[in-house]
């Protein structure tokens, strides 16, 4: 009777954790992914745009910035996140430069675009107590010292990085006559800087904003006309030197999301980039509010991607491109595991029998269950759930260790639920929630 009592007591717990299935989107948090670190140009929009999100939806927006690998990581969780409309990213210009760069697979073609948010050109700072008080006096300053000077901006390869290396060689430069240092964005590189780590810093206007005249001077933009929030920044042409990069942001979603979700985070989107408060916020930075719609942004993304692509198959760019493919490694990791794996089930379980000189298949029936069990994973949970998938297949895995089934079964369905509270409601780790939204 009491083992009734504790089955009952487990199967309540599972029915109870997470069930909250409604027929409105959204019903729960949305997660914005930033691939870039707190604080920087992309960091602060996009959380000015998740608060506007917030209100518009009725449901949190979540900011989380996933950065690492010039911006791979947080594009590739993006690009990779379940289609069911709760992940969003802030997608950023190296989006159209990481697979040209083999860094990743992902492209624009892995996002449906909701919308682009802003742009803005690339611009260089310098202290102002710095003995450089103009672009010449720089440019001089690297050509006497080639090797000497660090600059850092952003990840190695990535935009800011890119638009340092053009700036040098349209004059007459190596990129590799400065040092780039990579940062995980504008902030650190800028902090680095005040610092005397680094001697120049390579971002857009806006993201330096808070610190021009009074603790950086920025020495030209890279825009074909002057940014009107600092009309008193010269343009690199205007200096003597034809050269303009501009980065962009924008919301986009992986590929598969349902058409009505898609539409409702559109509008929504849209309603965001068009109020006041954002129009204000953008003034504010200094930045641009640069709003495109869907279509137009993908045949934009389109466009960038092949413009970049060209850009780092030149010589010039040829030290930023990885000589190696984005899966390489992971698949050269994956077979030394697989290989160190069945060694040790070699000698652990496929034992000769010194008789009859006989192998036993203990071992392979248990290879084959751990691997069936992993492919079902994969196969079901998407649409039965993550609850109902785990607690049968950990059942199953008790059932094979001969555990018996007064125990195995309600600790499969303590546990299960148990790991889905932590993970999916107190960490908001997105899990498959199938038919019953579990």
């Amino acid at each position: 009777m009491r083992n009734k009592g504790v089955i009952a007591l487990c199967l309540l717990l599972a029915v109870l954790s997470g069930c909250d299935r409604q027929d409105s989107f959204p019903n729960r948090p949305i997660l914005l992914i930033c691939p870039w670190s707190p604080g920087g140009g992309t960091d602060s929009i996009s959380r000015h745009i998740a608060f506007l999100l917030e209100q518009d939806l009725g449901v949190p927006v979540n900011v989380v910035n996933a950065t690492g690998g010039s911006g791979v990581t947080g594009h590739t969780r993006g690009a990779t996140a379940r289609p069911d409309g709760y992940t969003m990213t802030m997608v950023t210009v190296e989006l159209s430069m990481l697979h040209w760069r083999s860094l990743t697979n992902i492209s624009y073609k892995d996002f449906k675009p909701v919308i682009m948010l802003n742009q803005d050109a690339a611009a260089l700072f310098v202290r102002t107590d710095s003995q450089w008080t103009s672009l010449g006096e720089l440019q001089e300053a690297i050509r006497q010292n080639p090797g000497k000077l660090k600059a850092s901006g952003t990840a190695f390869g990535a935009i800011w990085h890119v638009a340092l290396a053009g700036w040098l060689t349209n004059v007459g430069l190596n990129p590799s006559d400065t040092i780039w240092i990579p940062m995980g964005g504008s902030k650190p590189s800028l902090v680095e800087l005040l610092a005397g780590g680094v001697d120049m810093v390579c971002c857009s206007l806006p993201e330096a904003r808070v610190l021009l005249a009074d603790k950086v001077r920025c020495l030209g933009v890279m825009a074909e006309e002057r940014v009107p929030a600092f009309s008193d920044v010269p343009t690199f042409k205007e200096l003597g030197v034809d050269w303009q990069v501009l980065g962009y942001r924008g919301l986009a979603l992986p590929l598969g999301v349902p058409q009505d979700r898609y539409e409702i985070l559109a509008a929504a989107a849209r309603r965001a980039v068009t109020s006041d408060a954002y129009l204000e916020f953008v003034a504010n930075m200094g930045a641009d509010a640069a709003a495109m719609p869907s279509e137009e942004f993908r045949r934009f993304l389109a466009k960038a991607d092949e413009t970049f692509g060209q850009i780092m198959a030149s010589e010039v760019f040829s030290g930023v491109t990885r000589k190696y493919g984005a899966m390489f490694f992971p698949k050269l990791l994956l077979g030394l595991l697989a290989l160190c794996f069945l060694g040790c089930l070699g000698i652990d379980r496929f034992r000769v029998s010194e008789d009859a000189q006989t192998i036993t298949a203990s071992g392979m029936l248990d290879l084959a269950i751990a691997v069936g069990c992993i492919v079902l994973y994969l196969v079901l949970a998407e649409f039965v759930g993550f609850i109902v998938t785990a607690a049968v297949l950990l059942f199953l895995l008790f059932w094979r260790l001969r555990v018996r089934w007064i125990v195995a079964l309600p600790v499969s369905l303590a546990l299960v639920p148990l790991l889905y509270q932590i993970f999916a409601v107190g960490l908001r780790v997105p899990l498959p929630r199938g038919w019953l939204s579990w």
